[in-house]
């Protein structure tokens, strides 16, 4: 088979898992919506299945379809490296420059990966009765004072 044909199949198969990845992702935000929102549209809190799958069982398979991307994208990255390097030496020709983008880029990337693995979350305790509560109010402070507490 043809190189051509290999991209074209690479491409297309990280295009479906990619297009799985947000179609799961609307489904658990908009139709198995959490309890919260359950009790308030159907007037009790009920399960909500879709093909016998609840919420968190679809957020499953969604983590699973992402690790998968997250593969395909490391092998279109390795199929096409000569491609990436000659596009990114026409774009920056200073050597020094190149290093310190490079750095940077790979840099930023490591602390998105990595930086989940890192936070502790607040706790704040349930009251009986009163479910989860939630509030849009934000933090100008310390943005990330309202998600989580960082260590």
């Amino acid at each position: 088979m043809r190189k051509s044909s290999w991209n074209f199949i690479l491409n297309a198969t990280m295009t479906l898992c990619m297009s799985a990845i947000v179609g799961i992702g609307f489904l658990i935000k908009y139709t198995l919506i959490s309890g919260r929102d359950r009790k308030a549209i159907y007037g009790q809190n009920v399960e909500l299945y879709f093909l016998n799958l609840d919420r968190h069982q679809w957020g499953t398979i969604h983590l699973y379809l992402s690790f998968v991307l997250i593969g395909l994208l490391v092998l279109h990255i390795f199929l096409h490296w000569k491609v990436v390097t000659a596009v990114y030496k026409k774009i920056i020709k200073v050597q020094f420059t190149k290093r310190i983008v490079a750095f940077s880029f790979i840099t930023i990337c490591a602390l998105l990966i990595l930086m989940p693995f890192f936070i502790h979350p607040k706790l704040e305790p349930i009251e009986k009765g009163t479910g989860r509560q939630v509030t849009l109010v934000t933090y100008f402070n310390n943005p990330l004072s309202y998600f989580c507490s960082i260590n």
